[in-house]
């Protein structure tokens, strides 16, 4: 039976449908994940190195500042229709899982249009144009953050599911952290680590507040784990030392989230869910380019929640990211809080309580 996903654009569009895809096919290796992304986005260098069969499509997003360049919007979804069409003449779909984006958006519409039964993963605490237009349509959709739920059209009662981010779960029980530590040459105990982390391609704004910070001088006790990206990793390189570990790239992440004690992150769904799911607490800057400003909104639910202090943008700076450190350090009574209320909101099981929920309405 084939289950296709439609999503992509960014990590955060993807990444979560690869996340129920695999715990789909754990649950019931008969079944067939087939991925539908656009040939614009990240999708287009992830989904080759996965296992599972995939289009990608000539679709593009809505130009909305440049509005005479949306023709190629218009051609681009005529052209993706066929091509859809043609992938659902070899094998019919039982459903179509959109995890958000316009290849999301082009999917769910040929499912509503042809009876192909439609659900949804919603990532953010402000649900996107996709998520909210086809939430009428869609058997289930499936909450990254419960807030998100006041923003959306229940097609039935109970459609609309808190299950958290889908994420690839961090292993039970957690690494010894003191072992942790000692694999990124730390000591073993005492003082704290941090984490930043400013998404899978860095951040050059979190990144220069980090640099000044570092050369004005870390709290005692503190040593940092440093993800630059790529892009950015010979700028910052020269500031490592023994306290300080600057990486371009962090795989396994999960090896940083061993030693972790705090983050310095951006606010994303599934950079949150991963840090909770590991128990860290995090002080978030949201990107303030997201749309719709979603990821203020997320690390102002998160901080209305006690799991996550919300840092803006605007307001970052080398002054007041050591304040807000120190005064995490200084008061072990608030980090253990904060570090409980993050647990509380983890939800690391997500993707095969997805994953059930998904197999039930295919087999129905």
């Amino acid at each position: 039976m084939r289950i296709l996903f439609a999503g992509g654009g960014t990590g955060g569009h993807l990444y979560p449908g690869l996340a129920i895809a695999r715990a789909i096919v754990r649950a019931d290796p008969g079944m067939q994940p087939f991925f539908v992304g656009a040939q614009r986005g990240v999708e287009r260098s992830v989904l080759p190195t996965t296992e599972f069969p995939h289009v990608l499509l000539d679709l593009h997003p809505l130009y909305r500042p440049q509005l005479w360049k949306n023709w190629r919007t218009v051609r681009g979804m005529f052209s993706a229709w066929r091509e859809l069409s043609r992938v659902v003449r070899q094998e019919r779909p039982a459903l179509i899982v959109g995890t958000g984006g316009y290849a999301a958006g082009l999917a769910m519409a040929y499912g509503v249009v042809h009876g192909i039964p439609i659900v949804q993963a919603a990532g953010d605490s402000i649900p996107g144009l996709t998520a909210r237009l086809f939430s009428r349509w869609s058997r289930e959709m499936y909450l990254a953050f419960p807030e998100a739920a006041a923003r959306l059209t229940a097609r039935a009662p109970g459609s609309l599911v808190d299950t958290g981010a889908p994420i690839e779960p961090p292993p039970t029980p957690l690494p010894d952290r003191a072992a942790a530590r000692r694999a990124w040459g730390f000591p073993e105990g005492g003082g704290a680590v941090l984490l930043v982390y400013g998404g899978s391609q860095g951040s050059r704004a979190m990144n220069l507040v980090v640099q000044e910070w570092v050369r004005r001088g870390l709290p005692d006790g503190l040593h940092l784990i440093w993800m630059t990206g790529r892009a950015s990793h010979a700028e910052f390189a020269g500031d490592a030392s023994d306290r300080v570990v600057v990486r371009e790239y962090l795989s396994p992440i999960s090896q940083a989230y061993a030693a972790a004690d705090l983050a310095l992150a951006r606010a994303g769904a599934m950079t949150t869910a991963e840090l909770f799911a590991w128990g860290i607490p995090g002080i978030l800057v949201p990107l303030p380019t997201a749309a719709a400003d979603h990821q203020s909104m997320n690390a102002r639910a998160l901080e209305k929640a006690g799991a996550a202090l919300c840092l803006p943008q605007s307001t970052l700076s080398a002054a007041t990211l050591d304040a807000a450190v120190r005064s995490l350090l200084e008061d072990p009574a608030r980090m253990q809080a904060l570090s409980a209320a993050a647990a509380a909101r983890a939800r690391p099981q997500a993707a095969e309580v997805i994953a059930q929920r998904v197999l039930a309405v295919a087999r129905r």
